[in-house]
């Protein structure tokens, strides 16, 4: 059977921060799984580093893993840090700075 999950090991207990490495001046990305209604992607954003305004079809959970990160939505901030969450609302401008280094799990889910 074809894996729905990938670059994960199934089946063990594992750290989703630990599964994501901090680089210098870059942000890292690994996806786990993409389709036409989801994506499931984890991030390590060295400090500083940010992605820019942009607007998604889907609604964008961000889970904070690791560090303090700043998210606009909407030209409006946010600050996030370890085990918080925020929705980026479908079609709304957002944006994604690391504060501090930062990793966060992004899960999107797109209309039907």
């Amino acid at each position: 059977m074809k894996k729905l999950i990938k670059n994960l090991e199934h089946g063990v207990a594992l750290s989703l921060s630990d599964e994501v490495v901090y680089q210098d001046d870059q942000v890292v990305s690994k996806t786990l799984a993409q389709n036409s209604r989801h994506s499931l992607t984890l991030f390590a954003f060295e400090k500083g580093e940010e992605i820019s305004s942009h607007a998604s079809e889907g609604d964008a959970l961000v889970l904070t893993l690791d560090g303090v990160g700043k998210i606009t939505i909407d030209g409006k901030e946010h600050l996030l840090h370890k085990g918080e969450a925020i929705v980026m609302p479908a079609k709304i401008p957002h944006a994604v700075y690391a504060v501090e280094r930062f990793k966060m799990l992004l899960t999107v889910s797109f209309p039907e």
